[in-house]
């Protein structure tokens, strides 16, 4: 499995998480390959990590994410990452 991190800025949080609940999720979910997804904030700094069956699927979705940040959100960080364990 690999893993998508982003790391973001938040210049508005409730806009924002309402964007990842109503729109970015959904869209996240139905990506192919796609095992679990979270999305974290703590003031103005927001992390998500995407899980996925295989590195070439979390290639595909770290390749998306530009175009899927909202507006609400500044992009700081996308990577892919190999997930080596889980609870």
């Amino acid at each position: 499995m690999h893993a998508v991190l982003v790391t973001v800025t938040i210049d508005d949080r409730e806009a924002a998480a309402k964007q990842v609940r109503d729109v970015v999720a959904p869209q996240v979910r139905q990506a192919p390959g796609h095992v679990a997804g979270f999305w974290t904030r703590k003031g103005s700094s927001g992390t998500s990590i995407v899980v996925f069956e295989s590195e070439q699927a979390a290639d595909a979705m770290a390749a998306k994410v530009p175009a899927m940040v909202p507006d609400q959100v500044t992009l700081e960080s996308v990577e892919v990452r190999e997930v080596v364990a889980r609870s």
